[in-house]
C-alpha cells in the first residue's frame, strides 16, 4: 500500500478491469522449484507486485501445497520487476467499498501471512525495490529476510488515511513497540540497513550479492538434519505465545521427541564418530 507519488503500485497502469484481465490471463505467481528449494515469485511488476485478491489467492494456493511436500526442504519469496511488493491492490480495494468485502480481503491475507509461519519450512524473503504496508508484513511474517541495501521499507496506509492494523501485528513482532509505532503513524520510509539493525530482516546487501547471499543460506539449511528444522520451527513459533514455564516444557517434550527421530542418533553418532552425517530423506514426523 505504498502511497508516495514517484513509486505508487497503481499509480500509471491501466484501468482496474484490464489489470483484472491480466490477472486472469498471466501467471502472477511463478514456482520454480530445484534441490528441494521452491521459489514463489509473485509476478505483477507493473503493479508493483501489489496484492490483488487472485495473488493472495495464488499464495495460499501454493503455501497448502507446499505444507503437504515432504521433499520440500525451504521456500523463497520473491518479487518480479522493480519491486518485492508495495501492499494491498488499493485500486482493486476501491471496486468493492463495502465493510463485507474488506473484511474478507484482510482474513485472506492474514491467512497467507499465518500460513507462511505454519509452514514446517523456512521461508526466506528475497527483499528488492519498495516492501510497503502489507509488503513489508510480507516481510515480517517469513522467518528470515535478505534485503539489496538499495530496499526501502514502509508502513504507509496512514498516507491515505488508513492506519496499517494488520501490517503492525508482524512489524511489532519483529521490531520495538517505539520504532514499529513510529513508522505506522509517520508512514517513514526505512533503508535497509535500518531494516538489518532494528531486526525486520536479518542482512542488507548490495544487489549484485542478492541471490548468492541467499543461496549461502540455503545451503546452510540444506546441510542440516530436515526433521530437525521441522520440529524447530514449529516450536520456536507457538512457544512465543506461551507463559515462560509452559514454554520450557513444551520445548522439553519437543526436543525429548527429536531426540527418538533416526536423524539425532544419526548426527550424535556422527558427531562423536568425527564424520559427517548422512540425514534421512524424507521427513517422517514435526
Amino acid at each position: 500500500m505504498n502511497t508516495t507519488n514517484d513509486t505508487h503500485p497503481l499509480a500509471s497502469t491501466s484501468p482496474a478491469q484490464s489489470v483484472q484481465a491480466a490477472d486472469r490471463q498471466e501467471n502472477i505467481l511463478i514456482r520454480e522449484e530445484s534441490n528441494g528449494v521452491v521459489t514463489l515469485t509473485m509476478n505483477r511488476p507493473l503493479q508493483f507486485n501489489a496484492l490483488s485478491e487472485a495473488l493472495l489467492t495464488a499464495l495460499q494456493q501454493q503455501l497448502d501445497t507446499i505444507a503437504h511436500e515432504p521433499d520440500v526442504r525451504c521456500v523463497i519469496l520473491a518479487g518480479a520487476g522493480k519491486a518485492f511488493c508495495a501492499g494491498h491492490d488499493l485500486r482493486e480495494m476501491r471496486e468493492r467499498p463495502s465493510l463485507a468485502a474488506y473484511k474478507d480481503l484482510f482474513t485472506q491475507c492474514s491467512r497467507v501471512m499465518l500460513s507462511i509461519q505454519t509452514l514446517p519450512v523456512p521461508v526466506i524473503a528475497r527483499v528488492h525495490g519498495i516492501a510497503t504496508a502489507a509488503g513489508c508484513q510480507l516481510v515480517g511474517s517469513c522467518d528470515l529476510a535478505v534485503a539489496s541495501t538499495s530496499a526501502r521499507f514502509a508502513v504507509s496506509g496512514i498516507n491515505v488515511g488508513l492506519f496499517c492494523a494488520t501490517p503492525s501485528v508482524a512489524l511489532t513482532r519483529n521490531v520495538s513497540m517505539k520504532r514499529a509505532f513510529e513508522m505506522l503513524v509517520t508512514g517513514k520510509f526505512i533503508d535497509a540497513a535500518t531494516a538489518a539493525d532494528w531486526g525486520l530482516i536479518n542482512a542488507a546487501v548490495p544487489q549484485e550479492n542478492l541471490d548468492d547471499t541467499i543461496a549461502q543460506l540455503v545451503g546452510q539449511i540444506l546441510a542440516k538434519s530436515p526433521a530437525a528444522i521441522r520440529y524447530g520451527k514449529a516450536m520456536v513459533y507457538r512457544q512465543k505465545q506461551m507463559p515462560l514455564p509452559d514454554a520450557y516444557a513444551y520445548a522439553s517434550e519437543v526436543m525429548a521427541t527429536n531426540m527418538m527421530e533416526e536423524d539425532a542418533s544419526e548426527g550424535i553418532d556422527a558427531f562423536l564418530q568425527k564424520r559427517s552425517p548422512t540425514w534421512r530423506a524424507s521427513v517422517t514426523k514435526g
